[in-house]
């Protein structure tokens, strides 16, 4: 039996800080979000249709520009909408495809990482578990300015497109509070990777299967 935890939080919040932390434990980590980045570059059948459905504009010598793709979701919630029924299909079967090659390894517990887990207040049916990390929205507007050179207008309207994560503490079945202080991260994610292992260890004394 597999367990699938996922893992989300806000852009900006540390979500991919904690899973690197997971992965140095040891805990396998998918991250989806990466996934829809690899299909909008290798796979031409979505690249086909992202640009069928909004235009050459989105384009640069050829190829799908994340930057003018992302400027255009971001500021146009029903061309969001669009993007995801093209992407999420493919992302879920690709996310399903890695779970099971982990489970072939002898894995029973696998994290996915994705920014739109309960984006609509719920959690997918596909999960056993939640994580979720909350930071508050002036470090993350700090976060994204600095680190990904956005102005601070841009990086405030990427985070009101999203979902409030305070709204998916309900769904949540760890909260991972991101301060700013990163040895204070890293002592929780110490703390939450090893109650994913010991879970493992539970699911396959259970019947699982787990490489020694």
């Amino acid at each position: 039996m597999m367990r699938i935890i996922g893992l989300t939080g806000g852009i900006g919040s540390g979500k991919s800080t904690v899973a690197q932390f997971l992965r140095e434990k040891g805990i396998p980590v998918i991250d989806a979000d990466k996934t829809g980045h690899e299909l909008l570059t290798d796979n031409e059948l979505i690249r086909r249709a992202v640009v069928e459905a909004f235009g050459t504009e989105i384009t640069v010598n050829g190829g799908i520009s994340r930057d003018k793709l992302a400027a255009l979701i971001f500021s146009d919630e029903s061309a969001r909408y669009r993007l995801n029924g093209i992407l999420h299909p493919a992302i879920i079967q690709q996310v399903t495809l890695r779970c099971a090659e982990e489970f072939q390894r002898g894995r029973s517990v696998v994290v996915v990482e994705a920014a739109l887990i309960g984006e609509e207040e719920q959690r997918e049916p596909w999960l056993s578990g939640l994580i979720l990390v909350l930071t508050a929205t002036e470090e993350r507007v700090k976060r994204l300015v600095r680190d990904r050179n956005m102005k601070e207008s841009e990086a405030r309207e990427r985070i009101a497109s999203q979902t409030s994560p305070e709204k998916k503490i309900p769904l949540a079945d760890w909260v991972l509070y991101n301060d700013g202080y990163l040895e204070s991260l890293k002592n929780q994610a110490a703390a939450l990777a090893k109650e994913l292992i010991r879970l493992e260890e539970d699911v396959s004394g259970a019947g699982g299967k787990r490489d020694s």
